[in-house]
């Protein structure tokens, strides 16, 4: 993880850039917008299209700034509350980036979203297609999740715009996210807790050890923290690109893109996974199934289906064609896919061969609860 890389190198040929700025990098602590931030990133996109690079911006910001501007002294509770206060809070948002950009002769377009609009496949394409026609007349597209009508995102998720800027940059097949949060990147442990803490300044992929030593984060404003952040990145090289953390205020997008030594700088592996199998593997699941052994193996290994005998228990409520899991015996998920059953057809089919699958729902034939096509492979079975 300490290997000396060349950056100049990596990123020379990035053409579209994705940049989210976490709440504790868009507010001050008054809970005032940070313009100057703001404002040299505006700056630093201005330059980086003169370079033929796209920069789309995913930010936070809305419910911090809302409070700044209600004169609220704690993060609201109550989910009225916090609607309210976002709804507040993005128009003020907006109009700084909007302000910030006009300065050099350029348009921002606003465009709010929920996580519903991701996990339903029609909605992920349309926002799809309207972002990359926003860049088709030359504007800067500003996305931030609707916090003001957000019901589940906005009470129970944290670091939601993380995993929104990771879609985002699926989306719009960027060759690379940048998160620009308080601190300079993912360090060996804790800072400020060990002061021989060290900055990671380079991973290959995301190994599972780091998921275990990055523990949750937050304060009154932020509702994000390291473990998102790693959660955002490994989202992004599972599409093939390139994912950075660093520090928002010591460091702006052009000083990152001009091979700036700062922050920690993720490259995938040669794997990665296509539009459709990206938005199988980070969508919500509705729920699961657990398989035996045999199955787990046909699944990772041979690219099968998945049929009824190798389900053992069903976890959850889903209908036909809902997004769920498919989990070892040992509770690891392997496989996500599209289920051609409900949840409580697959329980009654489970462990059923095909012949008694036919006599049980009345069907003539495509007894897959899941089809191969459908469905995507996040993990092979470790040996032994």
């Amino acid at each position: 993880m300490r290997k000396k890389i060349n950056r100049k190198a990596l990123f020379a040929n990035v053409r579209r850039v994705v940049v989210k700025l976490g709440t504790r990098v868009v507010t001050a602590r008054d809970n005032e917008l940070n313009l100057p931030v703001i404002d040299r990133l505006a700056a630093d996109v201005a330059h980086l299209r003169n370079r033929s690079v796209e920069v789309a911006i995913v930010t936070s910001g809305a419910v911090g700034a809302g409070m700044g501007r209600l004169e609220l002294a704690r993060r609201p509770r109550r989910l009225a509350e916090l609607q309210a206060t976002a709804a507040v809070g993005q128009g003020l948002v907006m109009d700084a980036y909007k302000r910030a950009f006009e300065a050099y002769d350029m348009s921002v377009g606003q465009v709010l979203l929920t996580s519903d609009d991701l996990d339903n496949r029609t909605r992920y394409v349309n926002a799809r297609n309207t972002l990359d026609q926003l860049f088709r007349y030359g504007v800067v597209p500003v996305v931030n999740e609707n916090d003001s009508v957000a019901v589940e995102e906005l009470q129970l998720s944290v670091g939601e715009n993380d995993r929104l800027s990771a879609l985002v940059s699926h989306l719009l097949d960027a060759d690379m996210l940048v998160l620009l949060t308080d601190v300079d990147g993912l360090f060996s442990c804790d800072p400020a807790k060990d002061p021989h803490a060290q900055l990671i300044r380079f991973v290959r992929g995301v190994p599972e050890e780091l998921h275990a030593a990055v523990g949750a984060s937050g304060n009154a404003l932020g509702r994000g923290g390291m473990r998102t952040k790693l959660r955002a990145a490994e989202a992004v090289l599972q599409g093939g690109q390139m994912a950075l953390i660093a520090n928002g205020h010591a460091n702006g997008l052009r000083d990152i893109l001009d091979d700036a030594d700062c922050g920690t700088l993720f490259v995938p592996h040669n794997r990665s996974l296509n539009s459709r199998a990206l938005w199988l593997a980070h969508s919500r699941k509705r729920g699961s199934v657990v398989v035996d052994e045999g199955a787990a193996t046909a699944l990772t290994d041979g690219g099968k289906s998945l049929l009824p005998s190798g389900i053992v228990r069903v976890i959850g409520s889903f209908e036909v064609g809902e997004l769920i899991g498919v989990e070892t015996e040992q509770r690891v998920e392997i496989a996500r896919g599209l289920t051609r059953f409900g949840a409580d057809d697959v329980r009654r089919i489970c462990g059923k061969k095909t012949q008694e699958i036919v006599q049980i729902l009345e069907i003539a034939n495509g007894a897959a609860v899941i089809h191969r096509d459908d469905m995507v492979v996040l993990r092979r079975e470790r040996q032994g």
